[in-house]
Protein backbone atom coordinates (compact mmCIF):
# COMPACT_ATOMS: atom_id res chain seq x y z
CA UNK A 1 0.00 0.00 0.00
CA UNK A 2 1.70 3.21 -1.21
CA UNK A 3 0.92 7.27 -0.18
CA UNK A 4 -1.81 9.17 -1.99
CA UNK A 5 -3.84 12.30 -0.72
CA UNK A 6 -1.03 12.70 1.70
CA UNK A 7 1.58 14.05 -0.90
CA UNK A 8 -0.83 17.07 -1.56
CA UNK A 9 -1.66 17.29 2.45
CA UNK A 10 2.19 17.18 3.27
CA UNK A 11 2.74 20.29 0.60
CA UNK A 12 -0.21 22.18 1.85
CA UNK A 13 1.31 21.56 5.73
CA UNK A 14 4.62 21.98 5.02
CA UNK A 15 4.23 25.30 3.03
CA UNK A 16 1.45 27.08 5.17
CA UNK A 17 4.16 29.19 6.75
CA UNK A 18 5.46 30.36 3.99
CA UNK A 19 2.39 31.41 2.25
CA UNK A 20 2.92 34.98 3.45
CA UNK A 21 6.54 34.38 4.97
CA UNK A 22 8.10 33.44 1.11
CA UNK A 23 11.54 31.91 0.92
CA UNK A 24 13.64 31.69 -2.20
CA UNK A 25 15.75 28.91 -1.20
CA UNK A 26 14.98 24.97 -0.62
CA UNK A 27 16.94 25.05 2.09
CA UNK A 28 14.43 25.74 5.12
CA UNK A 29 12.89 24.01 8.08
CA UNK A 30 10.29 21.67 6.57
CA UNK A 31 8.23 22.26 10.51
CA UNK A 32 8.04 25.34 12.11
CA UNK A 33 6.06 26.41 15.24
CA UNK A 34 2.84 27.83 13.17
CA UNK A 35 3.32 24.63 10.55
CA UNK A 36 -0.76 23.63 10.29
CA UNK A 37 -3.37 22.92 7.66
CA UNK A 38 -5.16 25.13 5.13
CA UNK A 39 -8.37 25.07 3.23
CA UNK A 40 -5.90 22.90 1.15
CA UNK A 41 -6.30 20.12 3.36
CA UNK A 42 -9.83 20.38 3.89
CA UNK A 43 -10.69 20.40 0.89
CA UNK A 44 -8.28 17.67 -0.79
CA UNK A 45 -9.98 15.70 1.86
CA UNK A 46 -13.38 16.16 0.86
CA UNK A 47 -13.46 15.01 -2.86
CA UNK A 48 -11.49 11.92 -0.81
CA UNK A 49 -14.08 11.45 1.72
CA UNK A 50 -17.05 12.05 -1.55
CA UNK A 51 -15.48 9.21 -3.84
CA UNK A 52 -14.60 6.74 -1.29
CA UNK A 53 -18.39 6.92 -0.09
CA UNK A 54 -20.25 7.99 -2.92
CA UNK A 55 -21.09 11.48 -1.48
CA UNK A 56 -22.05 14.23 -3.94
CA UNK A 57 -19.03 16.71 -4.63
CA UNK A 58 -20.79 20.02 -3.58
CA UNK A 59 -22.45 19.18 -0.59
CA UNK A 60 -19.37 17.72 0.90
CA UNK A 61 -17.04 20.33 0.15
CA UNK A 62 -19.95 22.58 1.74
CA UNK A 63 -20.44 20.58 5.33
CA UNK A 64 -16.26 20.31 5.50
CA UNK A 65 -15.71 24.06 4.73
CA UNK A 66 -18.11 24.83 7.42
CA UNK A 67 -16.81 22.42 9.76
CA UNK A 68 -13.45 23.64 8.97
CA UNK A 69 -13.58 27.51 9.12
CA UNK A 70 -10.77 30.27 9.17
CA UNK A 71 -8.17 27.92 7.27
CA UNK A 72 -7.68 30.25 4.43
CA UNK A 73 -10.67 30.77 2.46
CA UNK A 74 -10.17 32.58 -0.42
CA UNK A 75 -12.79 35.86 -0.61
CA UNK A 76 -15.77 34.11 -2.95
CA UNK A 77 -15.36 30.97 -1.78
CA UNK A 78 -15.72 31.82 1.85
CA UNK A 79 -19.61 33.37 0.51
CA UNK A 80 -20.38 31.08 -1.50
CA UNK A 81 -19.56 28.42 2.19
CA UNK A 82 -22.38 31.01 4.33
CA UNK A 83 -25.27 29.22 2.05
CA UNK A 84 -27.00 26.31 4.09
CA UNK A 85 -27.11 24.72 0.58
CA UNK A 86 -24.39 24.57 -2.16
CA UNK A 87 -25.22 28.04 -3.88
CA UNK A 88 -24.40 28.22 -7.82
CA UNK A 89 -20.73 28.32 -9.02
CA UNK A 90 -19.05 31.99 -9.20
CA UNK A 91 -16.77 31.19 -12.83
CA UNK A 92 -13.47 31.31 -11.01
CA UNK A 93 -10.34 30.64 -12.60
CA UNK A 94 -8.55 30.10 -8.73
CA UNK A 95 -6.06 27.29 -7.99
CA UNK A 96 -8.37 26.19 -5.66
CA UNK A 97 -9.95 23.90 -8.23
CA UNK A 98 -6.05 22.32 -8.98
CA UNK A 99 -4.90 21.87 -5.08
CA UNK A 100 -8.03 19.52 -4.04
CA UNK A 101 -8.28 17.25 -7.06
CA UNK A 102 -5.55 14.73 -6.33
CA UNK A 103 -8.02 11.75 -5.06
CA UNK A 104 -9.16 11.78 -8.88
CA UNK A 105 -5.96 11.16 -10.00
CA UNK A 106 -5.81 7.96 -7.66
CA UNK A 107 -9.13 6.66 -7.59
CA UNK A 108 -10.15 6.21 -11.22
CA UNK A 109 -8.16 4.04 -13.94
CA UNK A 110 -9.39 5.68 -17.58
CA UNK A 111 -8.28 8.85 -18.51
CA UNK A 112 -11.96 9.97 -19.93
CA UNK A 113 -13.18 9.16 -16.55
CA UNK A 114 -10.67 11.11 -14.69
CA UNK A 115 -11.06 14.50 -16.76
CA UNK A 116 -14.98 14.43 -16.31
CA UNK A 117 -14.41 13.41 -12.61
CA UNK A 118 -11.74 16.31 -12.03
CA UNK A 119 -14.28 18.99 -13.82
CA UNK A 120 -16.82 17.98 -11.64
CA UNK A 121 -15.00 18.66 -8.56
CA UNK A 122 -13.99 21.82 -10.57
CA UNK A 123 -17.28 22.85 -11.63
CA UNK A 124 -19.01 23.03 -8.07
CA UNK A 125 -17.50 26.51 -7.78
CA UNK A 126 -14.72 26.92 -10.29
CA UNK A 127 -16.28 26.58 -13.50
CA UNK A 128 -14.17 29.41 -15.55
CA UNK A 129 -12.66 27.16 -18.38
CA UNK A 130 -9.26 27.68 -16.47
CA UNK A 131 -10.30 26.54 -13.26
CA UNK A 132 -11.51 23.07 -15.15
CA UNK A 133 -8.25 23.23 -16.98
CA UNK A 134 -5.98 23.62 -13.89
CA UNK A 135 -7.83 20.54 -11.92
CA UNK A 136 -8.07 18.30 -15.08
CA UNK A 137 -4.65 19.02 -15.57
CA UNK A 138 -3.38 18.17 -12.26
CA UNK A 139 -5.70 15.40 -11.82
CA UNK A 140 -4.19 13.72 -15.57
CA UNK A 141 -0.36 14.11 -14.43
CA UNK A 142 -1.22 12.54 -11.01
CA UNK A 143 -2.77 9.46 -12.94
CA UNK A 144 -0.19 9.47 -15.62
CA UNK A 145 2.19 9.55 -12.91
CA UNK A 146 0.59 6.71 -10.69
CA UNK A 147 0.66 4.23 -14.01
CA UNK A 148 4.37 4.93 -14.68
CA UNK A 149 4.96 7.40 -17.44
CA UNK A 150 7.99 8.77 -17.83
CA UNK A 151 8.49 12.65 -16.77
CA UNK A 152 8.96 13.22 -20.39
CA UNK A 153 5.63 12.06 -21.23
CA UNK A 154 3.91 13.80 -18.50
CA UNK A 155 5.11 16.93 -19.61
CA UNK A 156 4.03 16.31 -23.38
CA UNK A 157 0.26 15.46 -21.71
CA UNK A 158 0.53 18.71 -20.33
CA UNK A 159 1.89 20.74 -23.23
CA UNK A 160 -0.18 19.17 -25.91
CA UNK A 161 -3.51 18.39 -24.45
CA UNK A 162 -3.18 21.27 -22.12
CA UNK A 163 -1.33 23.99 -23.91
CA UNK A 164 0.47 24.67 -20.59
CA UNK A 165 4.35 26.26 -21.47
CA UNK A 166 6.71 24.32 -19.77
CA UNK A 167 9.64 25.42 -21.10
CA UNK A 168 11.52 27.31 -18.54
CA UNK A 169 13.10 26.47 -15.20
CA UNK A 170 12.19 27.48 -11.49
CA UNK A 171 15.55 29.31 -11.30
CA UNK A 172 14.64 31.49 -14.28
CA UNK A 173 11.66 32.49 -12.82
CA UNK A 174 12.01 32.29 -9.10
CA UNK A 175 13.62 35.83 -8.40
CA UNK A 176 10.52 37.77 -9.74
CA UNK A 177 8.09 35.05 -9.17
CA UNK A 178 4.84 36.65 -7.47
CA UNK A 179 1.96 35.74 -5.99
CA UNK A 180 -0.58 34.57 -7.80
CA UNK A 181 -3.74 32.48 -6.84
CA UNK A 182 -4.86 31.70 -10.82
CA UNK A 183 -4.63 28.12 -12.03
CA UNK A 184 -2.84 29.93 -15.09
CA UNK A 185 -0.29 31.31 -12.78
CA UNK A 186 0.33 28.06 -10.34
CA UNK A 187 -0.65 24.90 -12.00
CA UNK A 188 2.79 25.58 -14.78
CA UNK A 189 5.17 26.09 -11.95
CA UNK A 190 3.90 23.71 -9.66
CA UNK A 191 4.28 20.90 -12.52
CA UNK A 192 7.47 21.99 -13.18
CA UNK A 193 8.73 22.26 -9.86
CA UNK A 194 7.66 18.27 -10.33
CA UNK A 195 9.62 17.66 -13.48
CA UNK A 196 12.90 19.48 -11.84
CA UNK A 197 12.74 17.07 -8.80
CA UNK A 198 14.70 14.00 -7.63
CA UNK A 199 12.38 12.19 -4.74
CA UNK A 200 9.31 13.90 -3.22
CA UNK A 201 10.66 15.66 -0.43
CA UNK A 202 12.92 17.80 -3.22
CA UNK A 203 9.57 18.75 -5.18
CA UNK A 204 8.29 19.89 -1.77
CA UNK A 205 11.66 22.02 -1.42
CA UNK A 206 11.26 23.30 -5.10
CA UNK A 207 7.74 23.99 -5.28
CA UNK A 208 8.13 26.18 -1.96
CA UNK A 209 10.99 27.92 -2.90
CA UNK A 210 9.16 29.55 -6.08
CA UNK A 211 7.32 32.12 -3.48
CA UNK A 212 4.08 33.30 -3.88
CA UNK A 213 1.28 31.06 -3.23
CA UNK A 214 3.79 28.64 -1.49
CA UNK A 215 1.16 26.21 0.31
CA UNK A 216 -0.90 25.86 -2.70
CA UNK A 217 1.73 25.36 -4.92
CA UNK A 218 3.44 22.48 -2.98
CA UNK A 219 0.01 21.02 -2.27
CA UNK A 220 -0.70 20.60 -6.00
CA UNK A 221 3.60 19.67 -6.76
CA UNK A 222 2.82 17.20 -3.70
CA UNK A 223 0.11 15.21 -5.52
CA UNK A 224 2.06 14.19 -8.34
CA UNK A 225 5.44 14.04 -6.66
CA UNK A 226 3.78 11.04 -4.55
CA UNK A 227 2.31 9.27 -7.53
CA UNK A 228 5.70 9.43 -9.38
CA UNK A 229 8.13 8.50 -6.69
CA UNK A 230 5.34 6.47 -4.31
CA UNK A 231 6.87 7.49 -1.19
CA UNK A 232 7.95 9.97 0.96
CA UNK A 233 10.25 10.66 4.42
CA UNK A 234 8.80 8.47 7.28
CA UNK A 235 9.40 11.55 9.39
CA UNK A 236 6.98 13.78 7.48
CA UNK A 237 4.50 10.92 7.53
CA UNK A 238 4.41 10.55 10.97
CA UNK A 239 5.06 14.30 11.69
CA UNK A 240 2.10 15.27 9.53
CA UNK A 241 -0.63 12.52 10.72
CA UNK A 242 0.42 12.80 14.39
CA UNK A 243 1.01 16.16 14.90
CA UNK A 244 -1.21 18.44 12.39
CA UNK A 245 -4.25 16.86 11.22
CA UNK A 246 -7.37 16.34 12.91
CA UNK A 247 -8.30 12.15 13.52
CA UNK A 248 -10.47 12.58 11.18
CA UNK A 249 -8.14 13.55 7.96
CA UNK A 250 -6.18 10.86 9.25
CA UNK A 251 -9.15 8.50 8.91
CA UNK A 252 -9.94 9.67 5.70
CA UNK A 253 -6.29 9.34 4.28
CA UNK A 254 -5.88 5.91 5.62
CA UNK A 255 -9.44 4.55 4.36
CA UNK A 256 -8.39 5.88 0.80
CA UNK A 257 -4.70 4.93 0.81
CA UNK A 258 -6.22 0.94 1.88
CA UNK A 259 -8.55 1.38 -1.24
CA UNK A 260 -6.77 3.31 -3.60
CA UNK A 261 -2.67 3.10 -2.59
CA UNK A 262 -1.86 -0.18 -4.39
CA UNK A 263 -0.78 1.24 -7.36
Amino acid sequence: MKQTILGAIAGDVIGSVYEFNNTRTTDFPLFKRETTFTDDTVMTIAIADAILHNKDFAQTILDYGKRYPNRGYGTSFFKWLAHDTPAPPYNSWGNGSAMRVSAVGFAYNDLGIVLDKAAQTAEVTHNHPEGIKGAQAIAVAIYLARIGKSKAAIKAYMTEMFEYDLDFTLDEIRPTFPFDESCQGTVPQSIVAFLESTDYDSAIRLAISLGGDSDTIACITGGIAIAFYKEMSQVIVDKICREYLPPAFVTIIDEFDLVYGNY
